[in-house]
């Protein structure tokens, strides 16, 4: 029974080496090029999973050989900076003056599939956006319909009045930003993509000039049919259909994972032309803060999220999947007090994420 026992320790050891490489390799997956390893890139996706299989693994040695929790201590301290990173804690922050800028940015899902907004039923993103108070509203999925008209848009959003509009893929995605402050001008960023793409204004704040890049990158490629092989692997788990649907998902999370870091690659490389302004850049990056296009993106920039928000902030919660996709990044000489993501938002399948900032 006593070589049982030391046998059964060995391998749960053994386990928790491979746990602990697997959340090693999530930890610092943006340094993968998804060009080069599309389907390694993805690992960082996992990052959540590896880190609680880790967390039971210490509890677990704590309780039975506490000599083998050296393992997970020395990997958590080793991933210190992406715990840091999932789950920020900004609990005594610093109150915002009166002068500070409030800018959300929101993927509106056309705004709830293009919803009517009428005077008997309001439009759920749309009455959202009218009681959110932001200055500055940086929108992606900006689409209309027959429900739905531009004007309606607009008029409802009257209290906005500077307001731009990019279309992307013939109308079928866009872009949208409304100010209260004067937007001097807007450059289209070009993207190898036909519904993607970037744009940055010149917003004048008072006296100062501020830079907002808005912007909606590469999507997932996630069908229904996807979806539906994802639940049934959750479900109702075996060996077969965990290996097909996960190579499934993962070839195709890889592929976009590639596209996407080339317009992230495009994108940073126009980027070095606003290097001493006041800079944000926000919007629907498709990808998590554990990816290569995100460690693009950033460099140079802080994450509004990381530095004054709490919790794992999700911004997109459908279908089983739960990731914060959706970001605000600024610039050094810019200081953000607060930044939350608004999950008691309605209407699409983000959430809206905001902060607070000043020059």
């Amino acid at each position: 029974m006593k070589y049982i026992g030391k046998l059964l320790g060995v391998i749960l050891l053994c386990v928790n080496v491979v746990v602990a490489l697997l959340l090693l390799v999530s930890a610092y997956s943006a340094y993968i090029h998804p060009q080069t390893h599309p389907i390694a890139s993805c690992a960082g996706l996992f990052f959540p999973v590896f880190l609680v299989l880790n967390l039971l693994f210490l509890v677990f040695w704590l309780l039975v050989c506490r000599r083998y929790a050296l393992l997970p201590v020395l990997v958590l301290v080793a991933c210190w900076g992406g715990i840091c990173r999932y789950c920020p804690m900004n609990w005594w922050g610093e109150e915002a003056p009166e002068n500070a800028v409030k800018i959300l940015s929101y993927n509106t899902r056309a705004f709830g599939l293009k919803a009517s907004h009428t005077k008997e039923k309001s439009n759920e993103v749309i009455a959202y956006l009218q009681e959110c108070d932001a200055d500055i509203i940086c929108l992606q999925e900006y689409i209309w319909g027959k429900r739905l008209k531009k004007k309606d848009i607009d008029y409802a959003l009257r209290k906005y009045p500077y307001r731009h509009y990019l279309p992307l893929g013939g109308g079928l995605n866009g872009l949208g930003c409304y100010s209260r402050y004067p937007i001097l001008s807007a450059t289209p960023i070009k993207c190898e993509s036909r519904r993607n793409g970037s744009v940055i204004y010149q917003i004048k704040v008072d006296k100062d000039t501020l830079w907002v890049a808005n912007n909606h990158l590469e999507s997932t490629k996630i069908l229904e049919s996807d979806v539906e092989i994802y639940q049934d692997m959750i479900d109702a788990p075996d060996s077969k259909k965990l290996s097909a649907g996960l190579g499934r998902l993962l070839s195709k999370l890889g592929k976009a994972n590639a596209i996407r870091s080339q317009q992230a690659f495009s994108f940073s490389e126009k980027l070095k032309s606003f290097q001493g302004k006041p800079l944000v850049l926000c919007g629907d990056f498709n990808d998590t803060s554990f990816s290569y296009t995100y460690r693009l993106l950033a460099k140079d920039m802080k994450d509004a999220f990381v530095e004054a928000g709490n919790g794992l902030g999700i911004t997109y919660e459908q279908n089983r999947l739960y990731f914060r996709i959706d970001h605000i990044l600024l610039s050094k000489d810019l200081k953000v007090y607060e930044c939350v993501v608004d999950d008691a938002a309605k209407g699409s399948d983000h959430y809206p994420i905001w902060c607070t900032l000043s020059f």
